[in-house]
C-alpha cells in the first residue's frame, strides 16, 4: 500500500541460491493466494474512491493510500502527515473530532466521525472517516486503522433537499408574499453560502424594484430602485428568458465594462433567474457574491427549484387574497361561483396529479431499469465465472440478488404501464376470439362458486392493441371482479361496437370497441370508485393488494389511444368497461408468429458467419455497456463499443465489417438510438438493429411502426434472453 511518509526501505538482498530452502507447494500457493486478495482489496478501495490508512499512536507516523491523500487535497506522490491531517479539520468541527478521538483512544472504542476539512486551495470538502484499534500488546505497537471517504455531493445534497422542504414549510406559515420571498433568498444564501440574495420586480423599463434582501455580514442591502442596463449587457438574456450566471464581473463579456458599477453594490459574481409571465419579463431572484466564485450545476438546480416554488407560493396568496376579498363585497354571488370553481379546481387538480404521478414512475422506472440491467447481467458473469472455478461459492447469494432484482423489475413494468411507457407489441387482434380463448383460465382462476358468463357481439371490429397486456388486464379484472364475490356470483364478460366515443371523458370522436367485465358484488361508493385507478390506492387489506393492478389497465388503455370507465352501485356490483380503438385497415385478426415470441430464451449459439460476428453497442451507462459487451464477448461475438450516437457514426463510417447496431433509445450527444439507427441503415443499408430501452421512447415508436430488422429489448433483462435477441436478429 502507498504510504504518506515517504520513507525509504532498506535495499533487498538476493539470498544465495542454496541458502534458503524451496517453499513448499502448498505455502507458495496460499503466498500467492493471498497476494491476489491483497490486490483485489487495493483495487476495489481505489475503486470505491476508499482512502485507507493508519497511524502509529506511539511514534504518530502515518500511512496512507494515494485515493486517502487525495481526500485531503494532496496529489497521488505528495506526503501526507499526521500533522498536516489535523491542520485541515475544518476549525468548527476541529474541538468535536479531537474530543470523540480521544474518547476512542481512552476506551479503545470504534472510530467513526464525519467532518469537513479544507484543501490547501480552500476547498472545503466532507470526509465519513472510520477505523479500529489494533496491538498495543505482546510488544505491538498501538496502532490505529482505518478509512477516509469523500461524501461531499452526499452531505451537500442532503443540505439542498432539507433546505427544499423547510422553504416548504415556511411557506405555510407565512401570508405576506414580500415575506415568502424573503424566506426563499434567506435560504438560499445561507445554504450557498453567497453574500446576498433577494427577489426584485421589474417593469417595463428594465428597472427592478427591491424591496428587502438577505445578506451575510459585511455586506449592505442593494434595496431599492436599479435600472438594470447599468450594471451590464446580461439584461438582454433576462428579457430573453435566459438565466444569467457569471462568475467573475472584471471577465464576463457581458458585465466587463461595467465592473465599478458592480463592485459599488458588492457583487464579484451573481446569479440571475428571470421569472416570466405571458411572455414577459415581471421579476428576477438574485444572488450576489463580493469575489468570483463558481456555481456548480447542483447549485444553479436548487436555485430554480426555490425560485419556481417561490414564484408559485406567491400566486396562490395573491389568488387567495383577492378571492377572499372578492367573497368579502359580494358574499352572495361568490359562494355559488366559488363552488363552481372548487369543483373546477378539484377536476384539475385530479388530472395533474394523474399525469404527474404517471410522469415520475416513467422517469423512476428507467433509472431504475438501467440500474437492474447492469445488476442482473453482473450476477449472470458472476455465475459464469463461478462454475469457471474462478471465484468461491456464492451461489445462494447470487440467486438471492436476483429474486431481489426481478421483483423490482416487475414493479416497474407495473409502474410504467401506468405511466404509459411500457414497450408494447401492437397487433390486429379479434376480442371474441381472445376472450374465448381465455374463457377456461378465467373459470379456474375465480373457481367453481362463481359463474362466467360470456357476451361476445357478433360482427365485432378489430382493434389493434398489445394482445399480452389486453390478457393481462382481462385477468386483472378478473380476479378484481373475484375478490369482490367472496360468497359466489356472476361473473359476465362483453364485447360491443360503439360507433362514437362515449360521452363523458376525453376520448376523440371516432369509433370505438367496448370490453366490459361486470360482476354481481358488493359494489364500490360514489368516493372510492373515483379514485380506484390511482396508483397505490387499494381497499383490500395491508398485504393483500398493491394497488398498481387497476391504475397498470388505466396505462395500458390510455398508451392504446383508448381510456377505462368504471360504473358501480354498492349493493349491486361494478362494471369496467376498456374502450379500445377501431383499427380499419384489417378485416381479420393478424396471425400469431412463428416460433418464439421476442424475449423467450431459447437457443443463442452464435449464427454461423465465416467470422465471428461483429456488433457495435451504444449506451452512455457505463454499467450496461460492460456487462453486455462483456457477456456478447462470452458467447462469441466481436464488440465494438460507443457511448453516444457522433461515436457511433464515426464507428459506422469507418467501414469495418459489422452485422448488428445494438444501441439505448435514450442517448446524450445530440442523437437518440433511433437517429443513430437511421443514420447508421443509411451508411450501411439492411443494417439489423436491436433496441434496449427501460421505456418504449417516442423516438422510436413515433407515428409508425419499427422498419423490418429492427426490434426492442426491455431493460431488465437476463443474459440468455440477450443473446437469443441478439442471435435472432442475426439470423
Amino acid at each position: 500500500m502507498p504510504t504518506g511518509n515517504g520513507a525509504a526501505s532498506a535495499p533487498e538482498v538476493a539470498p544465495a541460491a542454496d541458502a534458503v530452502p524451496a517453499l513448499p507447494a502448498d505455502l507458495a500457493q496460499r503466498l500467492r493466494a493471498l497476494e491476489e486478495r491483497e490486490a483485489h482489496l487495493r483495487f476495489a478501495a481505489i475503486a470505491g474512491r476508499l482512502g485507507l490508512w493508519e497511524l502509529d499512536l506511539e511514534s504518530f507516523e502515518l500511512t496512507s493510500s494515494e485515493v486517502c491523500r487525495e481526500n485531503f487535497g494532496r496529489s497521488a506522490d505528495q506526503v501526507l502527515t499526521w500533522r498536516e491531517v489535523t491542520a485541515a479539520v475544518h476549525r468548527d468541527d476541529a474541538p468535536r473530532v479531537r474530543a470523540i478521538f480521544d474518547q476512542c483512544i481512552a476506551q479503545r472504542q470504534l472510530y467513526a466521525c464525519d467532518h469537513r476539512v479544507v484543501h490547501p486551495d480552500g476547498r472545503v470538502c466532507w470526509l465519513q472517516v472510520r477505523a479500529q484499534f489494533q496491538g498495543g500488546t505482546g510488544g505491538r505497537s498501538l496502532r490505529i486503522a482505518g478509512t477516509a471517504r469523500d461524501i461531499t455531493e452526499q452531505v451537500l445534497a442532503e443540505r439542498r433537499m432539507q433546505a427544499l422542504l423547510q422553504l416548504d414549510d415556511s411557506f405555510r406559515t407565512l401570508d405576506d408574499p414580500a415575506d415568502m420571498a424573503y424566506a426563499a433568498a434567506r435560504l438560499l444564501g445561507e445554504t450557498l453560502g453567497v453574500g446576498r440574495a433577494g427577489y426584485g420586480e421589474i417593469d417595463e423599463t428594465t428597472t427592478v424594484t427591491i424591496v428587502r434582501d438577505w445578506t451575510s455580514l459585511g455586506m449592505g442591502s442593494a434595496a431599492g430602485r436599479h435600472h438594470l442596463p447599468h450594471y451590464g449587457r446580461f439584461f438582454e438574456d433576462l428579457l430573453r428568458g435566459d438565466i444569467v450566471v457569471v462568475t467573475d464581473v472584471s471577465t464576463d463579456p457581458r458585465t466587463a465594462s461595467h465592473v465599478p458599477a458592480l463592485r459599488a453594490v458588492q457583487a464579484g459574481a451573481l446569479v440571475n433567474l428571470p421569472l416570466i409571465e405571458d411572455g414577459r419579463l415581471v421579476a428576477m431572484l438574485f444572488l450576489n457574491h463580493p469575489q468570483p466564485r463558481e456555481w456548480s450545476a447542483d447549485e444553479l438546480d436548487l436555485i430554480r427549484s426555490v425560485a419556481h416554488r417561490t414564484r408559485m407560493a406567491v400566486q396562490r396568496r395573491a389568488a387567495e387574497r383577492q378571492l377572499r376579498a372578492f367573497a368579502d363585497t359580494l358574499e352572495s354571488k361568490v359562494q355559488e361561483r366559488t363552488r363552481e370553481l372548487m369543483a373546477a379546481e378539484e377536476a384539475l387538480l385530479q388530472a395533474q396529479k394523474m399525469e404527474a404521478v404517471g410522469q415520475l414512475t416513467g422517469g423512476l422506472a428507467h433509472d431504475f431499469n438501467n440500474l437492474l440491467a447492469g445488476i442482473m447481467a453482473s450476477l449472470d458473469l458472476l455465475r459464469l465465472r463461478l462454475s469457471q472455478g474462478r471465484h468461491a461459492d456464492m451461489e445462494r447469494s447470487i440467486e438471492t440478488a436476483q429474486r431481489s432484482a426481478k421483483r423490482a423489475a416487475a414493479l416497474t413494468h407495473r409502474l410504467l404501464a401506468f405511466s404509459r411507457r411500457q414497450t408494447l407489441a401492437p397487433s390486429v387482434v379479434d376480442l371474441n376470439q381472445l376472450v374465448a380463448g381465455l374463457q377456461d383460465l378465467v373459470q379456474r382462476t375465480v373457481g367453481p362458486a362463481i359463474a362466467v358468463v360470456f357476451d361476445p357481439t357478433p360482427g365485432l371490429w378489430m382493434v389493434r392493441a398489445d394482445a399480452g397486456q389486453i390478457e393481462n388486464s382481462l385477468l386483472n379484472l378478473c380476479i378484481n371482479a373475484r375478490d369482490a364475490m367472496p360468497a359466489g356470483g356472476t361473473l359476465r364478460i362483453g364485447t360491443a361496437n360503439h360507433a362514437a366515443a362515449p360521452e363523458a371523458g376525453d376520448l376523440p370522436p371516432g369509433q370505438y370497441v367496448a370490453l366490459a367485465v361486470a360482476d354481481t358484488g358488493a359494489g364500490m361508493p360514489a368516493e372510492v370508485a373515483a379514485r380506484a385507478f390511482e396508483p397505490f390506492f387499494t381497499t383490500k387489506p395491508l398485504g393483500q393488494g398493491t394497488g398498481l393492478g387497476l391504475s397498470m389497465v388505466y396505462g395500458f388503455t390510455r398508451q392504446s389511444g383508448g381510456a377505462a370507465r368504471i360504473a358501480s352501485v354498492p349493493g349491486e356490483g361494478t362494471a369496467i368497461t376498456l374502450w379500445l380503438p377501431r383499427h380499419a385497415d384489417a378485416d381479420t385478426a393478424e396471425p400469431a408468429p412463428d416460433g418464439a415470441l421476442p424475449g423467450t430464451p431459447g437457443t443463442h449459439a452464435v449464427p454461423a458467419h465465416r467470422e465471428a460476428p461483429t456488433v457495435l453497442l451504444v449506451d452512455d451507462e457505463p454499467g450496461v455497456r460492460t456487462t453486455v459487451a462483456e457477456a456478447l464477448r462470452e458467447q462469441g461475438y466481436r464488440v465494438l463499443e460507443a457511448v453516444d450516437g457522433p461515436e457511433a457514426l464515426e464507428t459506422l463510417r469507418a467501414g469495418g465489417p459489422l452485422d448488428l447496431l445494438l444501441t439505448d433509445v435514450g442517448l446524450p450527444g445530440g442523437m437518440n438510438g433511433r437517429q443513430v439507427a437511421d443514420a447508421g441503415r443509411a451508411l450501411r443499408p439492411g443494417l439489423p438493429v436491436l433496441f434496449i430501452t427501460g421505456y418504449a421512447e417516442q423516438a422510436v415508436i413515433g407515428d409508425r411502426d419499427l422498419d423490418p430488422g429492427m426490434g426492442v429489448l426491455t431493460k431488465p433483462f437476463d443474459l440468455d434472453v440477450l443473446a437469443a435477441r441478439v442471435a435472432s436478429a442475426l439470423a
